[in-house]
């Protein structure tokens, strides 16, 4: 049997088992800092993890130890059930990893970085080359792949990083903020080809900041802070956990803004979030429609003009919020206020 045939059999060996990832009481410091401080990871065979957290959370150094990176200070690991300690050369032939940097060679063409990962994986000449081809359709650079690496987009770079993880068809992916830095539209290209990984069977744990992302791709979602899982969950079931809907106003005149504030706060079941900036309000509420209505024929009554007015539910960026005090990196949220930690303690 060929390495190349042996590689996507070992697909059949994780068929077999249950979880794809599982861990349990991770721990690993760094001087006097604890990375990880007891967290148990559980990505099951066919689904999607995604794990959340602010920078220095924890995220990448889980990722590094279940990838065979880096050792525990304590805790056990499992990948595609093999033992991630006792047999870390087997678990990294049923891996592929693509980190927050995309890691190819610029000097090299796109064709060429594939090419050499297939040979490096043993695969044969012929079916490196073929591999390479493949996937550069894959992905679409096909029209790039004669050309030398250092000449392509960050979102090329990105892609051709992701399509380096997945030469020899590893059925456990491992994506650390993978689409971090890239633009909007690169951004949805790469949920694009992401979607079509999972849906022909791979098992993922994706670390992202980018709380849509993690919303559109992923089956649970773990939110780790200080190295601690601190929530876990559907995002349904988290948002849940914060509660209510939020009513949300632009005014067009900045000055009544107050004004709505004192109009619209005993409709609401917690203190309205303002930007002056933004002529903005935010508020948490429960009644739905019938808060509106009401809430409008206040504003009306006090000759408050809106540019603006609309009901939400809550946003994964409100879990974040409440759960670790602030905002992501990547958030693009429209007001401030305090954060509702209650709903989590």
């Amino acid at each position: 049997m060929s390495d190349f045939v042996h590689q996507f059999l070992l697909r059949a060996t994780v068929s077999d088992v249950t979880n794809a990832v599982r861990a349990r009481g991770l721990v690993k410091h760094y001087g006097r800092v604890k990375a990880l401080d007891g967290v148990d990871v559980t990505v099951p065979r066919g689904s999607v993890l995604g794990l959340l957290g602010p920078n220095g959370a924890g995220k990448t150094t889980a990722v590094r130890i279940l990838a065979t990176l880096l050792k525990p200070d304590s805790g056990t690991a499992e990948v595609a059930g093999i033992d991630v300690l006792k047999d870390p050369r087997e678990v990294r032939r049923h891996i592929g990893l693509s980190g927050q940097y995309a890691a190819v060679d610029e000097y090299l063409t796109g064709f060429e970085n594939l090419d050499m990962i297939g040979r490096l994986y043993h695969l044969g000449r012929k079916a490196s080359r073929d591999r390479a081809r493949e996937l550069l359709a894959q992905f679409r650079l096909e029209d790039a792949g004669d050309r030398m690496a250092k000449t392509y987009s960050g979102g090329m770079r990105r892609r051709l990083d992701l399509a380096g993880a997945l030469v020899a068809n590893p059925p456990v992916l491992f994506l650390d903020e993978p689409t971090s830095g890239l633009d909007p539209r690169s951004r949805t290209d790469m949920w694009e080809v992401i979607r079509r990984l999972v849906a022909g069977g791979t098992s993922l744990l994706l670390t992202t900041q980018h709380l849509e992302e993690a919303d559109l791709l992923a089956n649970n979602i773990m939110v780790i802070d200080h190295g601690k899982v601190i929530a876990e969950g559907t995002a349904d079931q988290l948002k849940a956990q914060v509660g209510g809907e939020r009513l949300e106003i632009t005014v067009s005149d900045a000055t009544q803004l107050a004004a709505a504030r004192e109009l619209l706060e005993p409709l609401g079941v917690g203190k309205a979030s303002l930007d002056d900036h933004r002529r903005s309000l935010i508020m948490p509420v429960s009644g739905g429609a019938a808060v509106l209505t009401d809430a409008l024929r206040r504003l009306d009554a006090a000759q408050i003009v809106l540019d603006d007015v609309g009901l939400r539910r809550p946003t994964l960026d409100d879990v974040f919020l409440s759960l670790t005090g602030h905002a992501t990196e990547h958030s693009d949220r429209r007001l401030t206020g305090a954060p509702v930690r209650q709903a989590f303690r």
